[in-house]
């Protein structure tokens, strides 16, 4: 094996944006996923010991790993469940090459807001995995890439649909269904959104668990509402692909208007996501988990939607496809 002594390597990996199809994926409807130009960046360096050191900037935590042995350096000892993905990552890199008991400092900074449904565990992981394996030349290809962040994933999310990892090595738009392979769409217009971030954090599994019990109770008619999910992501691909932005953005009106009907939405975020209507924009909806909003909208309309948004109580940037996922910075 050989390796790149003394040096450090920065890699980074974008955020995503879920367009169509969140939660009614699990049923296997198609989903539609957008890599966003927020990005976590990692940056990988060798130590003299065989320690996995792991800070994070922005969650304000930090702590080494020897084996199974951990010591805290800064967030105590709760904060080894939020860095177990990221050493995961790191020692899935050192068994590829075959040094187990090589030392690495990871240095995680990220613009990608946490606990908000953008995919921001995904892309650590993944810009974890292509620094430690460039500042290791193991040369590992995208596949391998998207693999490893998976794995690590599990740590948070138990058995995750591979979406948000997948998003953040390839970048740009992919269409996901279960048990199907992921489709790149290729998409070549700029897709201007503004989002909007409630600040409440919601759990996945809890969403999940509201979407089946409604099922369970009224089978015939959710079965329709996803049936009506899938038949609206599946026009949206259309409507991407042609440069239609606004029938783009009535599909996601219509998008969010089912996931309400399941129950998955809340005061706070339809505030925002009427705020962003009313002031021009295309169309609106939650994305992900549903502590964020996603806003369509005419790039000289967007200072007004986002304006919008905050006097509706959320906080508030811009975004857009990127067409780039995981990349070495140096």
């Amino acid at each position: 094996m050989s390796v790149i002594k003394n040096e450090a390597v920065t890699a980074s990996a974008p955020a995503k944006a879920f367009l169509f199809g969140e939660h009614f994926v699990v049923y296997g409807q198609p989903a539609i996923v957008l890599a966003i130009d927020k990005r976590a960046n990692v940056t990988a360096q060798l130590r003299k010991d065989d320690r996995i050191s792991i800070s994070s900037s922005n969650l304000r935590i930090a702590g080494t790993f020897k084996g199974d042995k951990y010591q805290a350096q800064k967030g105590g000892a709760k904060a080894r469940i939020k860095l177990e993905p990221a050493k995961s990552a790191v020692q899935q890199v050192l068994e590829k090459v075959g040094s187990k008991k090589t030392g690495v400092d990871v240095r995680i900074s990220s613009n990608i807001p946490v606990s908000a449904g953008l995919g921001s565990s995904a892309a650590v992981a993944t810009a974890t995995v292509a620094a430690v394996g460039r500042l290791l030349d193991a040369e590992l290809t995208r596949d391998q890439i998207f693999r490893m962040a998976y794995q690590s994933e599990c740590l948070v999310h138990g058995t995750p649909s591979g979406i948000d990892p997948a998003i953040s090595t390839y970048g740009g738009a992919l269409q996901f269904q279960k048990n199907r392979d992921f489709i790149d769409l290729k998409v070549q217009t700029n897709v201007p959104l503004v989002i909007g971030n409630t600040k409440i954090e919601r759990s996945t599994g809890e969403l999940l668990a509201i979407i089946r019990r409604t099922r369970e109770s009224l089978p015939s008619i959710v079965d329709l509402l996803m049936v009506a999910g899938a038949r609206t992501a599946l026009l949206a691909v259309d409507a991407l692909r042609k440069g239609e932005l606004k029938t783009v953005g009535e599909l996601m009106n219509i998008n969010h208007a089912l996931l309400c009907a399941v129950g998955v939405s809340h005061e706070s975020l339809e505030r925002l996501v009427y705020a962003a209507r009313n002031s021009g924009a295309f169309g609106a909806k939650l994305t992900g988990g549903g502590g964020c909003m996603i806003a369509l909208a005419e790039q000289n309309r967007q200072k007004k939607v986002m304006k919008a948004i905050e006097r509706a109580g959320g906080t508030v940037f811009e975004a857009c496809k990127s067409d780039e996922g995981v990349r070495i910075e140096s």
